[in-house]
C-alpha cells in the first residue's frame, strides 16, 4: 500500500494496518467523497474507535433523526467505546480525516481507562488533554498520509511509554484471544472451560473490562467478519451470496444474519448494501479484521 504520497485522483481510503501492533488494528485515512449523502451508519464492531477529523467537525447521533436534527453530537476528535447499535453520521462532501480501530483491551495503555469507562462517543479532547487536539492541528497541516500516520503513531506510543502498566486480567486476554481465534463461533461453556472459569465468573471480568459480555463480543466478531465477507465480494464486483456467507462465518441460517444486521445496522444487510455500495467499492470497509491483542 502506497502511504509516501497523497491521494491520488479519485481515490479515498489509504490503510495502514501496522501502525502499532497489538494496539491498534488498522488506521484508515479517508478523503472526500465529491458528493452529499443523506446519512451514514457507523456500525458496531470489536473495536474501538478513534477518529481524528481534519476538516469540519464530526455530526453524529444516536438515531438518524437526531444526526439530522439541529442538535447533533459535533466533535473534531471522536472517541467511541463499544457499542451494539448504529451510530448516525452526517456526512460531509468535503470530509477528511484518519480513523483507528483501538484493541478493546488496549484501552488502559493508550486511553488509561478500561473500555468499559468509555461512553458510545465522546469528545477525544476531553479525554486525551490539549495534546490531542495539538497533534489534530498537525495532522490537518501535513502533506501525506505516511507522515500523518507517523505522527499518530508517535502520540501513542508515547502515550503507552508514559502511561503506568495496568495488566488486563490473562483470563480476559486469553479469552479474547480465543474468541478472535473461533472468529466468534465458539461456545460459551467452551470458552469458560478453555479459561479455566465458570461462565459467570468470565462474565463478570469480561464486563469489568470490557463493558459487555464474552457473548455480545462473540456476535459482534461474527458480525463483522461477515460484513467483511460481504464487502470483499462487492469490492470484486461479485454478487454476495448472503446464505453461504452466512454458513461460512458461523450463523445458523440466512435469517439469524438478517436479525444481526437488523441489530447492529438498524437494516437489512441488502438495504445496508445499497447504501454503502460506493464506499465498498473504495474500499472504505476493509479496515479492522485483526481481533487479536
Amino acid at each position: 500500500m502506497r502511504l509516501s504520497g497523497d491521494m491520488a485522483a479519485g481515490e479515498r481510503f489509504v490503510i495502514d494496518r501496522s501502525l502499532l501492533p497489538g494496539y491498534v488494528a488498522s488506521t484508515v485515512g479517508y478523503g472526500p467523497t465529491g458528493e452529499r449523502q443523506r446519512i451514514h451508519r457507523g456500525l458496531p464492531s470489536p473495536y474501538l474507535t478513534f477518529i481524528f477529523s481534519l476538516g469540519a467537525p464530526v455530526l453524529t447521533g444516536s438515531t438518524e433523526a437526531e444526526a439530522l436534527g439541529p442538535g447533533p453530537i459535533r466533535t473534531d476528535i471522536v472517541l467511541g467505546g463499544l457499542a451494539l447499535r448504529p451510530s448516525y453520521v452526517l456526512p460531509d462532501p468535503d470530509q477528511r480525516g484518519v480513523q483507528l480501530a483501538v484493541h478493546p483491551l488496549a484501552c488502559r495503555a493508550i486511553f488509561g481507562m478500561p473500555s468499559r469507562d468509555l461512553p458510545e462517543v465522546i469528545d477525544g479532547v476531553d479525554a486525551l488533554g490539549a495534546g490531542a487536539e495539538a497533534l489534530r492541528q498537525r495532522l490537518a497541516e501535513t502533506g501525506t498520509w505516511g507522515a500523518r500516520f507517523a505522527l499518530v503513531r508517535g502520540f501513542l506510543r508515547d502515550r503507552v511509554d508514559r502511561r503506568p502498566r495496568e495488566r488486563v486480567r490473562p483470563e480476559v486476554a486469553e479469552a479474547w484471544r480465543w474468541l478472535a481465534w473461533h472468529r466468534g463461533t465458539g461456545s460459551m461453556q467452551g470458552l469458560a472451560r478453555h479459561v479455566a472459569l465458570s461462565s459467570r465468573q468470565l462474565g463478570t471480568l469480561f464486563a469489568r473490562e470490557v463493558g459487555v459480555s464474552p457473548k455480545q463480543v462473540s456476535r459482534l466478531m461474527r458480525f463483522d467478519h461477515a460484513k467483511q465477507r460481504i464487502g470483499r465480494a462487492v469490492s470484486e464486483g461479485k454478487a454476495p451470496a448472503l446464505a453461504g456467507i452466512a454458513s461460512d462465518c458461523g450463523y445458523f441460517d440466512h435469517a439469524h444474519l438478517d436479525r444481526d444486521f437488523a441489530q447492529f445496522t438498524g437494516t437489512s444487510p441488502t438495504a445496508w448494501l445499497a447504501e454503502e455500495r460506493r464506499n465498498i467499492q473504495a474500499r472504505g470497509h476493509r479496515g479492522g479484521e485483526d481481533w487479536s491483542t
